[in-house]
């Protein structure tokens, strides 16, 4: 035995390895075996662009998370070095998000920037443990109508949020309740500044209108080095005071970030688990949500599992830097793609470019006025909102529209846990009611027409009709059988309510049974076989035998009553018709 394991043993191992290396290698190693010049270039120029692109939309994300603005530059920078590095797409760009403001501006009221981190490493383990346990294609199963409900919740909470700097408001600390900060805001709406509102609508118009004149340029970065340049001559030859900049807020750091230290210890995990389980699903929602609509435009296909892995990577080496949680970001993939990114080396690129503007740059960051940020929020927040898609949604089935909108409202009001956890619980339960619903049973007795079925006898079709001898009744499951439809069995059995000699149950349109349906399948042979009925399983499939064999069914009914097809079944029935009605003219004479 021992010479055995010494021989086949590091075979094992290595076949182990390199099946591991095959599943989990980053997308960069491979994109690097026929890198050229012409890649270089391309990816040069997309790095370049994406990383300008991120610098306002990084700040943006920060502030509004609760946090200062170069903590969203910090992520911008090693999320984005991380997940390209070590990411599944050849395209995918990370960093801080929209999507990630509501719920990182909550943890940080609840529990502080301290228990922000904490959180955020946890959820960083657990997306490295989603990648390794290779749960990336099962989360792309997540119902459509849920991600646009809790995506539509969450625009319209950032847009909430953003309405204190886009009109200058004065008033005090905002509630974290949707309905109460709306309150608030109609409350203290006189205390308005106009010169905010100004700088507010003209940043959302040059956003919207610089698309227009030129695709390539980014209209958020053009509104934040218009309106900072204007804001800038206000207030040192105009001397208006009242246009409020991220310097009247913050002091900005423009030195590289020092390693923090993170304690993690039971107690904290138990009380941020919740927060750091949202982050994870977000994270692993987003990033791939972002990674499959890249692989549409670019025609490549990503490793989901190894995405999730440096999703995670990302979000564990972040928080020691004073960072956010990050993510894949779709709008900044997009223009990654647009400007001619075709390899992960673009957007190593873009984190480059991000930390040299920091450094040589960042002081300049302070004259951006608060109003401006919050014009290019309220622009990411209607893009985010997909209104269109929400609407067309609305109109179809009573079952999406009551998941839509139960997430929609259950992310506005309370947070996106309950959303997520609520809307997948409906969407289950909308599932099951279509499976119990498709699945039909339908019962024979007499003769069985089997001309238009494909099930044949070796190949041909010896009898066109199936003729039944008296006291044979055949019951046929047409679709999963599962515990839903499990019940339904029994009403049909209890409908009928006779008594016959033999039960023959189809199944060749069952394509898996769970646990509950052969518990159901089990009490069924076995109170035939108290009532004295025979009963035949005809058509099984072999993944419905062997989950068969693995309960006591063939041994009540007898393995020669599992039959492959119904030509077999029915012979078998005349075969024990046969000897039921021996064994009653023997008993009678």
């Amino acid at each position: 035995m021992s010479d055995f394991f010494a021989t086949f043993a590091p075979f094992f191992l290595r076949r182990m390895q390199i099946n591991f290396l095959q599943d989990f290698q980053p997308t960069l190693v491979q994109s690097l075996k026929n890198y050229n010049k012409e890649k270089f270039a391309a990816d040069l120029m997309a790095g370049l662009i994406v990383g300008v692109v991120a610098l306002p939309l990084a700040i943006a994300f920060g502030i509004a998370s609760g946090v200062t603005p170069e903590k969203g530059i910090y992520t911008a920078i090693i999320a984005g070095f991380i997940i390209s590095l070590l990411g599944g797409s050849t395209v995918q760009i990370g960093g801080p998000t929209g999507a990630f403001i509501v719920i990182v501006y909550g943890i940080v009221e609840q529990y502080g920037v301290q228990g922000l981190a904490m959180a955020t490493v946890i959820a960083g383990i657990m997306l490295v443990m989603m990648g390794f346990l290779k749960l990336g294609a099962v989360i792309r199963f997540i119902p459509y109508p849920i991600v646009v409900g809790f995506t539509s919740g969450i625009a319209l909470t950032i847009f909430s949020t953003q309405m204190k700097d886009f009109f200058g408001l004065s008033l005090p600390k905002l509630p974290s309740g949707f309905v109460e900060k709306w309150a608030v805001y109609f409350q203290y709406f006189s205390t308005v500044n106009l010169w905010a509102v100004l700088i507010g609508v003209t940043s959302v118009a040059i956003i919207i209108l610089t698309p227009k004149i030129y695709k390539k340029i980014p209209g958020s970065l053009v509104a934040i080095i218009i309106m900072t340049i204007v804001a800038y001559l206000m207030k040192t030859y105009g001397h208006i005071e009242g246009i409020e900049t991220i310097g009247d807020r913050f002091t900005i750091n423009s030195q590289l970030p020092t390693v923090q230290t993170i304690s993690l210890n039971l107690d904290s995990v138990r009380l941020l688990f919740p927060a750091a389980f949202t982050i994870a699903m977000l994270g692993a929602i987003e990033s791939l949500l972002s990674t499959t609509v890249a692989d549409g435009v670019t025609g490549k296909k990503h490793n989901s599992n190894m995405e999730l892995v440096a999703q995670g990577v990302a979000n564990i080496v972040v928080p020691f830097f004073g960072g956010i949680p990050a993510t894949g970001a779709i709008a900044r993939t997009m223009t990654n793609i647009n400007n001619g990114g075709r390899t992960p080396v673009a957007g190593i690129i873009h984190a480059i470019v991000l930390l040299l503007i920091v450094l040589f740059l960042g002081d300049l960051t302070k004259h951006i006025p608060m109003a401006c940020l919050a014009g290019v929020l309220v622009v990411v927040a209607y893009n985010m909102s997909e209104w269109r898609t929400f609407l067309s949604l609305n109109k179809q089935a009573k079952a999406t529209r009551a998941i839509l909108l139960t997430t929609f409202f259950l992310t506005v009001i309370f947070d996106l846990t309950v959303a997520i956890a609520v809307g997948l619980l409906l969407a289950v339960f909308a599932f099951l009611k279509r499976m119990n619903e498709s699945t039909q049973i339908s019962h024979t007795t007499g003769s069985i027409d089997i001309s238009k079925e494909m099930e044949s006898h070796s190949g041909n079709m010896k009898e066109e009709v199936l003729y039944l001898p008296d006291g044979v009744e055949v019951y046929e499951i047409d679709g999963p059988f599962f515990f839903g439809v499990a019940n339904k069995f029994d009403e049909k059995m209890r409908e009928i309510g006779d008594h016959p000699n033999i039960r023959i149950i189809r199944m060749r349109k069952v394509p898996f049974i769970d646990s509950t349906g052969l518990n159901n399948l089990e009490t069924l042979c076995r109170n035939s076989k108290k009532e004295k009925i025979h009963v035949i399983l005809s058509g099984v499939k072999e993944n419905i035998r062997e989950s068969l064999y693995q309960s006591d069914i063939p041994r009540i009914v007898g393995e020669e009553n599992i039959c492959s097809h119904i030509h077999l079944a029915v012979e078998r029935a005349r075969e024990i018709d046969a000897g039921l009605a021996k064994e009653h003219k023997h008993k009678h004479h």
